[in-house]
């Protein structure tokens, strides 16, 4: 059983009409793709503005100072406040060498 029309106007106007609705079903997935992206960004926490690294061990010492964010700060890290993050440089603790946190305290190293 054929559930098409036999005759070649009709199979083009039928094919005109479900390439539009396929536009509009795509256009349709692009804004609900948005709308998901923005709602997955709300959803995420911004980052710290200063984060500290530790190392590896039960004490987790301090390694190095970092800008909120540097993903060189791997998940040993805690977040610290402007004036913890100047001390802690001032201190001698190292800065990432990729964000520059001392750069962006306008620190002068």
């Amino acid at each position: 059983m054929n559930d098409l029309p036999p005759d070649l106007p009709r199979l083009r106007t039928l094919e005109t009409w479900l390439q539009l609705t396929l536009a509009r079903v795509r256009e349709q997935i692009v804004i609900a793709e948005q709308v998901a992206a923005q709602q997955q960004r709300a959803a995420l926490p911004p980052p710290p503005d200063w984060v500290l690294q530790l190392s590896i061990g039960g004490e987790g010492q301090p390694i190095a100072v970092h800008v909120g964010g540097c993903r060189s700060a791997g998940r040993r890290a805690r977040p610290i406040s402007r004036d913890e993050a100047m001390r802690a440089l001032a201190e001698g603790l190292d800065p990432c060498v990729l964000c520059r946190p001392d750069t962006e305290l306008g620190i002068l190293g």
